[in-house]
């Protein structure tokens, strides 16, 4: 994700060196004294609030202690504030979650969770951020000298924010923070020089944003050092924007001009003040855009370019050879964590493997506490989860300093903006630590993804299925770009679904029998569930539906019609609004089953010995 600069530099002295010193010792300090740090911030949160509604409702009664906190607040879900959260929306403003006025409102990506959720949010919550922000690059400086000598090619996006019936801006976390001072007015700093002007970025219209960043990322190709976007999705969007918009990009860049179809007139003014001929310039890239492989196309056309800044981690892993082919290999730094409901830590190792990236979480963003993850007797990887706790499951929650290696917990948070022990509903894994902080690998959002009887698939199994069964495909020269799933209880048995989009390099067609392996290949690597559930014929064969190319483009363009942020969008795993899955389903060109029923074997009955 892109950095936030310091509001303004304490002197003409400012030096970068100076500034990334000051930023790494607080690093230190803060990871250093982690529980004392945590003490005092869930202390000053409580007593700032000690008036609002919600802590009077439970009764804490001024008490800013972990023990009292911990003994009377009840750990929540987004359901259990909604109440409160309309009513905030509706125009009132007691104080009901938070002595400070509510500023605005910020929107989920609703493609996490099966809705739309809104976080309130205060006016200082922007420093924070901020603050996690300018920790960013000191930190990779580390790693990679000489980032402050160029420009960072990042395509970043708003969403056009609504109002609430009380008059509060909704609108997602990135599009607050573009729209800030924070943001707009930003000194210079050479860690947020970008190759987009402000205008581009803050251009509501998608296709002109996009548009008018890719010319002026283009024109300034030999001075970009680092490239990226807030989700490894979101930058192979951008590629593929490429591929089919150089031709007009070239005549711009070729004339000094800007295509009639940019029509915002901030746009057209901000890439203008950039813009100039340069012919040779655009023969360069016409020469590589027509080439018929676009393999290591990144570095080609940016050839300074140091690594690509993207999230992938999570279900965004399954881009990383997408990544690698259009780079290379250069290096995919995935460099903060953090959510709609707050910003969490830093990548304290950014050039690691993307399959090894953890997060420092810094102990001053919020109070942090952590529900620990149990999975299912060991038989199945789906993550058990219970929408509630009761009174032995709260008790289980352990602080920041107190986690334990190896182990996965759920994130639960208390917010300087209003959240009282709210589950986020992350899943964690503990991979080390920085002195007395803890470092997590990011695992899963907790949700199943697909289930059809007694079977629950999350997000990482489903994952891990699809990459075995891609490497049926690579003998063919073909990759799979995209893909969701789908739950088809229409059939008698349901039986899962997944949409795959592929581009094939090679010629060869790819036999029906390929396609019924990899239907097999997922299910073999499924749990034991599952696989009983087929063998006993709960569940019907799986089914893999091969779609048009564009499909996902299309899929995300209807859920941005419906309010999505471009910037948050991440295609769901798993599709249940039917005009989603009639989308797909008009846009299917094949489709095959799996052949035969996957291995199973009886588990050991002791496995089940206390089953009545």
């Amino acid at each position: 994700m892109p950095e936030a600069p310091k509001e303004s530099h304490e002197s003409a002295e400012y030096s970068v060196a100076e500034n990334n010193r000051r930023k790494l010792e607080f690093i230190e300090d803060v990871t250093k004294n982690a529980d004392e740090v945590q003490k005092r911030v869930l202390a000053e949160i409580l007593s700032r609030n000690a008036d609002v509604e919600y802590l009077k409702r439970h009764g804490l009664n001024g008490h800013t202690d972990r023990e009292t906190f911990k003994k009377i607040m009840p750990v929540i879900t987004y359901e259990d504030i909604l109440p409160d959260i309309n009513r905030i929306a509706n125009g009132d403003k007691s104080p009901i979650l938070c002595s400070e006025p509510i500023s605005e409102f910020l929107t989920s990506s609703g493609t996490s969770a099966g809705e739309r959720k809104v976080m309130p949010t205060i006016e200082e919550e922007l420093e924070r951020r901020s603050l996690l922000y300018s920790l960013l690059m000191p930190v990779m400086s580390q790693f990679v000298p000489g980032l402050d000598q160029g420009k960072a090619m990042y395509f970043l996006f708003i969403k056009c924010e609504t109002k609430t019936p009380g008059g509060l801006l909704a609108r997602p976390v990135l599009t607050s923070y573009y729209k800030s001072s924070h943001f707009k007015d930003r000194p210079f700093d050479p860690y947020t020089n970008y190759t987009s002007p402000n205008e581009t970025i803050l251009c509501p219209d998608s296709y002109q944003s996009m548009y008018s960043q890719m010319l002026c990322g283009l024109f300034q190709n030999k001075e970009v050092l680092r490239v990226g976007a807030v989700f490894a999705s979101g930058f192979i969007r951008a590629i593929r924007f490429l591929e089919k918009h150089w031709t007009l990009l070239c005549h711009d860049i070729r004339t000094g001009t800007i295509n009639s179809l940019i029509t915002d007139p901030s746009v057209r003014e901000a890439v203008m003040r950039i813009l100039k001929p340069d012919p040779k310039l655009a023969d360069f890239i016409e020469s590589e855009c027509s080439k018929e492989s676009w393999q290591g196309i990144i570095t080609k056309l940016w050839p300074n370019t140091k690594y690509i800044d993207v999230i992938v981690t999570g279900t965004m892993s399954q881009y990383i050879p997408t990544l690698d082919y259009y780079s290379d290999g250069l290096p995919l730094v995935c460099t903060m964590y953090a959510s709609s409901e707050c910003y969490f830590g830093v990548n304290l190792n950014p050039l690691c493997k993307p399959s090894e990236v953890s997060y420092t979480l810094i102990p001053t963003m919020c109070y942090y506490e952590f529900l620990p993850v149990h999975r299912n007797n060991g038989l199945t990887n789906s993550i058990s989860m219970p929408k509630s706790l009761n009174e032995k499951e709260q008790q289980e929650l352990v602080d920041l300093v107190d986690v334990k290696l190896g182990q996965e917990y759920e994130l639960v948070v208390t917010t300087y903006a209003g959240l009282y022990r709210y589950r986020v509903g992350d899943v964690l894994r503990v991979a080390g630590f920085k002195n007395n902080a803890p470092q997590f690998n990011f695992v899963c959002r907790k949700n199943v993804v697909l289930s059809i009887d007694t079977d629950k698939t999350d997000e990482v199994e489903l994952q891990n299925a699809v990459r075995n069964a891609v490497s049926h495909l690579m003998p063919f020269g073909a990759r799979l770009t995209e893909y969701t799933s789908y739950a088809d209880t229409t059939t008698i048995p349901g039986h899962y679904v997944l949409y795959w989009e592929l581009s094939q390099m090679g010629s060869t067609p790819i036999p029906p029998s390929v396609f019924e392996d990899c239907c097999l290949t997922i299910e073999e690597s499924l749990d034991n569930v599952y696989r009983q559930n087929r063998v006993f014929e709960a569940i019907g064969p799986l089914e893999i539906k091969i779609v048009e190319t564009g499909t996902f483009d299309k899929l995300m363009d209807y859920a941005i019609s419906l309010g999505a942020s471009i910037n948050q969008y991440k295609t769901p795993r798993c599709v249940k609004f039917a005009p989603i899955v009639e989308l797909l389903n008009s846009r299917v060109v094949s489709k095959y089953f799996s052949p035969k029923c996957p291995k199973w074997t009886t588990p050991g009955l002791k496995q089940w010995s206390n089953i009545n």
